[in-house]
Order: C-alpha cells, then sequence, then structure tokens
C-alpha cells in the first residue's frame, strides 16, 4: 500500500510548558502533528478513527503538543505542517499574515470552527470557597489558576471572558479592565499552558482554576475529582482549524479537516468534552452541555474581534494586560 506523508500541526489558545512530542517512526514515512496541549486526547482518536477510513488509510502521524504561541510562531518559522488547529482565529490570522494560510480560512464550513467550549471555574470539591460568580473571583483570599496570557490562547479566552462578563452586568470599560486588574491580584499561578494550569490546580493549588469545559470534563473522564460551575456569563471559545498553503498534500489535509466535522468525529470531540460544531451531534450531547443565560462571542462589538482586541489586551509591547502585569509583578511577554 501507498503511504501519504503529510504534516499536520494543532494550535490551540490551549499549550505546555515546552512542546512535547510523542513520535511515532515506521519503515515507510514519518508524519507530524503539532498541537496546542488541550486536545491532545481527543485528536489521538479521532486520527486513529480517520486512518481507518478509505480517505485516512496509509497516512501515519506523529503528534507533538506545546504552548500554542509558542507553535504558531514555530510553524511560522518553518516547522513543517499541512494543517493548523488553533485555540484562537488570531494564530490562524497571524499565519495569514505569513503567507501561510488563505485569508479566506473562515470561509469553509462552520466559519472555520471545529469545536467550541465556554469558560468556566473548576473549584475544590465540596466548592469550600462558594465560588459560582466573576464577584466571587475577586474577594479576598481566594486564589486563582489561569495561563500565562502571553503564551497561552487559553489565558485569553478566561481574560475576555471575565471582561465580556462585566460588560454583559452593565459594567463600564473602564469597570471591565478594573474588574481584570483586581482578578489577577488574586492569581496565584500563570501557566505556560491551559494544561500546564489544569495540572498546578490538579497538585493542589489554588482554590478556583479559569479553563475550558472540555479541560474539566476530561479531568473527570480521567478520574480526577473536579468540580466545576458554569458562571451565567460566559464565552464561547470556537476553535479553528485551516490548511497551509505551503502543503503539498492538501487534498488529503481537506479530506482530514471534512473528517474532523463529520457525525463520527464530532462524536469523538463531545466524548472528549468539546462542544460539537454540528447542530445535530449538539442535539444528542444536549444534556451534556448545558445552555447558559448569557454566551457571547469574540465577534461581539465589545471585544471588535481578535485584531482588535489582541491589541488592546495583549500587545506585549503596550496593552492592558502588560500594564495589569507589571502592577502585580507577574510576566509581560
Amino acid at each position: 500500500m501507498r503511504r501519504t506523508l503529510i504534516t499536520i500541526v494543532f494550535i490551540s489558545l490551549v499549550s505546555a510548558t515546552a512542546a512535547t512530542a510523542s513520535w511515532a517512526r515506521s519503515t515507510d514515512t514519518q508524519l507530524g502533528l503539532v498541537g496546542y496541549a488541550v486536545p491532545r486526547e481527543a485528536l489521538g482518536e479521532i486520527i486513529k478513527t480517520w486512518q481507518k477510513t478509505p480517505d485516512g488509510s496509509g497516512v501515519d502521524v506523529t503528534q507533538s503538543y506545546g504552548a500554542s504561541g509558542d507553535q504558531a510562531r514555530a510553524v511560522a518559522n518553518g516547522l513543517p505542517a499541512d494543517i493548523v488547529q488553533l485555540s484562537t482565529g488570531l494564530d490562524v490570522d497571524y499565519l495569514v499574515e505569513k503567507g501561510l494560510v488563505d485569508k479566506n480560512w473562515d470561509k469553509q464550513s462552520s466559519k472555520g470552527i471545529v469545536t467550541t467550549s465556554l469558560v468556566v471555574f473548576a473549584v475544590r470539591p465540596g466548592n469550600p470557597k462558594k465560588i459560582k460568580t466573576w464577584n466571587d473571583l475577586v474577594k479576598p483570599g481566594v486564589e486563582v489558576i489561569t495561563a500565562n496570557p502571553f503564551t497561552s490562547g487559553a489565558a485569553k479566552w478566561n481574560i475576555l471572558a471575565a471582561y465580556g462578563a462585566q460588560r454583559k452586568l452593565g459594567k463600564t470599560d473602564k469597570q471591565g479592565r478594573a474588574y481584570a486588574q483586581s482578578l489577577f491580584r488574586n492569581v496565584v499561578v500563570q501557566a505556560k499552558s491551559g494544561r500546564d494550569a489544569t495540572n498546578a490546580f490538579l497538585s493542589g493549588k489554588g482554590d478556583v482554576l479559569l479553563t475550558y469545559e472540555n479541560e474539566a470534563l476530561l479531568s473527570r473522564k480521567n478520574g480526577q475529582d473536579i468540580q466545576f460551575t458554569i458562571p451565567k456569563q460566559s464565552m464561547l471559545i470556537e476553535a479553528p482549524i485551516a490548511v497551509l498553503k505551503t502543503s503539498k498534500n492538501r487534498d488529503k489535509a481537506n479530506q482530514f479537516i471534512r473528517f474532523t466535522k463529520s457525525d463520527t468525529a464530532q462524536r469523538i470531540w463531545a466524548e472528549w468534552g468539546f462542544r460539537p460544531v454540528s447542530k445535530k451531534i449538539y442535539r444528542e450531547y444536549r444534556a451534556k452541555f448545558p445552555a447558559r443565560p448569557t454566551v457571547f462571542r469574540i465577534s461581539d462589538p465589545i471585544f471588535g474581534g481578535w485584531a482588535v482586541a489582541n491589541r488592546k489586551w495583549f500587545d506585549p509591547k503596550g496593552s492592558i494586560m502588560v500594564d495589569i502585569e507589571k502592577s502585580i509583578g507577574g510576566p509581560t511577554g
């Protein structure tokens, strides 16, 4: 059987302290998948399932996972890839600017999004600090864990969710910024990736973890006694997927992307805690993914899209988070 060489790179606002790789070797080909840390388990199962289909038969895939920002820069600096799945559209647009991804990547099915999730609060058993609302996170004595917004997409989602919740509660832009600063005064760990933040929380640090709903569900699936609450105001995390223009296997790469949005793959995503983009599959898992009164997107006018939000909040040369981090002695890049 003739085997196809295809390098697949997955990146997310969700990442690891350093890119960790699991390299599988065959006598014929070595294929690469580089990803953000959070969807590692789900992707592993999806790849194996795809390899059993006519399209995926003969395609070997190696996998590497790390912090989203680090992985995006690695691709821009020459790391071979055919597909990128990132935690934010911002990272895809970064590769568009580098000439590596088509500017119309978000015109594909489901606007280029392969899964969604919500920002949630993971808490200690019994929720001893009674954490249910965003206001609870800024109370004295509450220790918060999140990721570093200058390396992790997960952290960016968390921060924008915190700000957006305040705006949806009727607060002004100034009050929303002030809330973000109060929140980070309570942050005791800023991990490099979303997965590292989860591991820090599971090791006993902090009272509450700002994380993805799917990350909390994965911890439960793995037997961890983790409880979480979904605030009434939360942000929809949208994870995009796109083919690189430099891919020599674009047809095969597009076949894989189509598979990630198929009923089969969407059920796998759901089993691993990701909200399906397929309305049909979402209805099947409705009980697992409860609705909340107020769910907002990065496209909401209060953010203005990723390009505007990133400049305002996360530009390492000067932004709201740079000022906040300086005020608390945290990382600024």
